[in-house]
């Protein structure tokens, strides 16, 4: 599970470090608490090569009728999704990377939940693995996101059983289909060392 996120790098910052174009209408940074629904950064590959684009997070599948038509899917399976409708056909031909400074997790009871802060000890910008699809007509198109998680490593079993795969930067092009076939061994927990987990505030 992912269920928000931070994004504290500029939008010039973020172009340099994919190599990306970036588009006009990028989301405002920084952003400490990003939500399920709200606008995310993705890069992605285009015509002319990798762009830095606005996505809504909540990956809605191409039958859709509504925005709101169905569960909310901001995450996909490492597991199952090369074999479930949603997410199959953007799991062979639409993978992206969605940018994050660090994510969130949540440990004990409802209504006393302790957030954590998981980052780099260094809190190195990370890549999340994410999937996106295209959907709805003429004005109202636009493209959503999920954030591909498995399995959680042992740092970060006792807070939490999932986490997102995150990439490092020699695997981005395999990830966004530059580099031939072979996407899927990428989809594996972090490194132990990659992450830490600090208790937070966040509301």
């Amino acid at each position: 599970m992912c269920g928000r996120f931070a994004i504290t790098l500029p939008d010039d910052a973020m172009a340099r470090l994919f190599r990306a174009q970036p588009a006009n209408d990028l989301p405002p940074v920084p952003n400490l608490n990003i939500r399920p629904t709200d606008p995310v950064h993705v890069v992605r590959q285009g015509e002319t090569g990798r762009q830095l684009c606005q996505m809504r997070w909540g990956f809605v599948p191409h039958w859709a009728r509504a925005l709101n038509d169905g569960p909310l899917l901001i995450n996909a399976r490492a597991e199952t999704l090369a074999e479930k409708p949603a997410f199959r056909a953007a799991a062979r031909a639409r993978r992206c990377l969605i940018p994050a400074s660090w994510f969130y997790e949540w440990t004990g009871e409802k209504g006393a939940k302790q957030p954590w802060k998981i980052a780099t000890p260094d809190d190195t910008p990370l890549a999340l693995a994410g999937l996106w699809q295209e959907w709805g007509e003429a004005e109202a198109r636009q493209a959503t996101c999920a954030i591909v998680t498995c399995a959680a490593n042992e740092t970060l079993a006792p807070i939490h059983h999932r986490m997102p795969v995150v990439l490092a930067e020699e695997d981005w092009p395999l990830w966004l289909g530059e580099a031939g076939h072979g996407a899927a061994r990428l989809m594996r927990p972090a490194p132990e060392a990659l992450l830490r987990a600090e208790k937070t505030d966040l509301v």
